[in-house]
């Protein structure tokens, strides 16, 4: 991984973490409060309808400035998909990319490796297997997730709506995602 950050400063490249995450209609219950003696009560529906979510966050060649790019789908997310988002990261971010992301099948197929082909510009690293504490990206999905902790949707569409608002609140906070970065257990020290 070391490697890969000095190969990004050498190419004056984009350096983005990318994962995949979903949500469900079905709320993620933690910790709460309530009065005394009182067990709170979180009614949900039993539809377990979902969205599921790609996202990279990016660290800029040369001022080390955050970004957080994603995509939401219907449906659980493959290889076009993910060779989809790849174009959406480049159509945003200008010179060298690197992509850093874990071994998934979707990563590593024949769609992607035909994709790489056509775009010189883009290199792709892995993760080791088994390692999602070297990601920061994982920490946009503990942050997104504890900021819908409790809330109940009552349909995909309201769900949609309260992810693209809890992620482009993360996005507006350069302080947010340099933390997420910091916490992951990366070699990578930010100005």
């Amino acid at each position: 991984m070391a490697a890969g950050k000095k190969n990004a400063a050498r190419l004056g490249a984009h350096l983005v973490f990318v994962d995949e995450s979903g949500f469900l209609l079905i709320p993620t219950v933690r910790r709460t409060w309530a009065p005394r003696g009182e067990t709170p009560i979180l009614r949900h529906w039993q539809k377990h309808d979902r969205i599921s979510a790609i996202s990279g966050l990016s660290l800029s060649p040369r001022r080390r400035r955050c970004g957080l790019y994603f995509q939401l789908h219907r449906e659980n997310i493959r290889a076009t998909d993910a060779c989809q988002f790849l174009r959406y990261l480049l159509r945003h971010l200008r010179g060298p990319v690197i992509v850093v992301w874990d071994n998934s099948n979707i990563h590593r197929g024949p769609i992607v490796r035909a994709f790489l082909a056509q775009h010189p510009r883009l290199r792709l690293a892995y993760f080791p297997s088994y390692a999602p504490e070297l990601n920061p990206d994982e920490g946009v999905w503990a942050r997104t997730k504890a900021a819908l902790a409790n809330a109940r949707p009552d349909d995909v569409l309201m769900l949609l709506r309260t992810l693209i608002h809890s992620l482009t609140q993360l996005r507006r906070s350069s302080r947010r995602l340099r933390a997420c970065i910091k916490y992951a257990a990366l070699p990578i020290r930010l100005p």
